[in-house]
């Protein structure tokens, strides 16, 4: 026989037992998740175009950046005898916007770098191999530190470019190479680094002979070539505030 006393307490205990796991199964449906949170993404170039769902593009391993469930991506498309850079942003999951006509000439350009702060200041890093007849970011470069590629081609300068975070627009952009002390072309430049302290954006780059001085000048360089290069840019990337490299004056 059970007694009251002895079955009040036995169904006491299963109450007890429903509520606590009842509080568990809540807390684990109600626990945040952290928001990721990329600011800066360098690397290699992937292939991928404004058709491409996030999934294929994330799948790619390119550079991104990535503010909550918001994530851009910059690569390059694929043409039959030449290279366009695109960059895309996703919302969500949701293409937001995308644009592969920065540039659209012959050049094989690419997209392999990004900063963006979450919110309105996003840079974007791209390639150039020379100037050719047609729309490339020269038009956005007019009256910047460095408006073009500049003499020669075939060596593969850097671009940097001012976009829109909302709709993909480049309000301006600067060339930045390095330049042959004895012929005055454009030599190799490769971005490895990006950093925004809210009025300079910080870049450190791979120079090829020779990096250039905060007048667009060659530096005079001792040692073997190439040289680790940082330089700041004012926001408008109109002046070239600092630049320093390894053995060069």
């Amino acid at each position: 026989m059970i007694y009251s006393g002895k079955l009040h307490k036995y169904f006491a205990g299963i109450s007890l037992s429903v509520i606590l796991v009842s509080d568990l199964v809540i807390t684990q449906k109600t626990a945040p998740v952290l928001a990721e949170t990329i600011n800066t993404s360098i690397g290699d170039s992937v292939t991928f175009s404004c058709n491409d769902s996030e999934a294929t593009i994330a799948a790619k391993n390119g550079p991104k950046v990535v503010n909550g469930t918001a994530r851009i991506y910059i690569g390059y498309q694929q043409l039959s005898n030449n290279k366009n850079p695109v960059t895309i942003r996703f919302n969500n999951g949701i293409k937001a916007w995308c644009r592969n006509d920065y540039e659209t000439t012959n050049d094989d350009g690419t997209g392999y770098g990004l900063y963006w702060n979450g919110s309105d200041v996003l840079y974007g890093i791209y390639s150039s191999t020379g100037s050719q007849t047609g729309n490339d970011f020269r038009r956005f470069a007019s009256g910047r530190w460095l408006p073009s590629y500049g003499n020669g081609g075939g060596p593969k300068a850097a671009v940097i470019a001012r976009i829109n975070p909302d709709n993909g627009q480049v309000d301006y952009a600067t060339f930045f190479s390095s330049k042959k002390s004895d012929n005055g072309q454009t030599n190799s430049l490769l971005v490895n680094y990006l950093s925004w302290n809210g009025t300079n954006l910080t870049v450190k780059a791979t120079s090829w002979w020779t990096p250039r001085n905060t007048y667009t000048n060659s530096m005079y360089c001792s040692g073997s070539s190439p040289y680790q290069y940082t330089a700041a840019f004012t926001g408008d990337l109109r002046t070239m505030t600092s630049a320093s490299a390894s053995t060069c004056r």
